[in-house]
């Protein structure tokens, strides 16, 4: 955290990039979707039943997801497999979070 903590110097490209991630986070579906992948790896089927959507509007949602790189897919038989791309995904969405339920 020390390095955060000092005096923070964005770039252009990275305030963009930066912007584009709070943005792809503004989405309740797509919170929703991080949130059922915090529990482990899910496919397309189990994500719309655990968070009432479409296939195709989660379907949608995943592949925003995966562009910003906060989930990747795996196949595993003729399914596929999505989680979350690493830790600090997790550590993004739980900060949220807490900073949330702070209020």
């Amino acid at each position: 955290m020390d390095e955060i903590e000092e005096r923070i110097k964005l770039d252009e490209d990275t305030a963009i990039d930066l912007a584009a991630l709070f943005s792809t986070l503004g989405d309740p579906g797509r919170v929703c979707i991080l949130a059922a992948l915090l529990e482990g790896d899910l496919n397309v089927s189990e994500l719309s039943e655990q968070v009432g959507l479409s296939h195709s509007a989660v379907s949608h949602h995943l592949r925003h997801l995966r562009q910003m790189h906060l989930v990747r897919a795996r196949k595993q038989g003729r399914y596929v497999f999505y989680t979350l791309d690493d830790e600090h995904v997790r550590d993004l969405f739980t900060y949220g979070l807490a900073h949330v339920q702070h209020r």
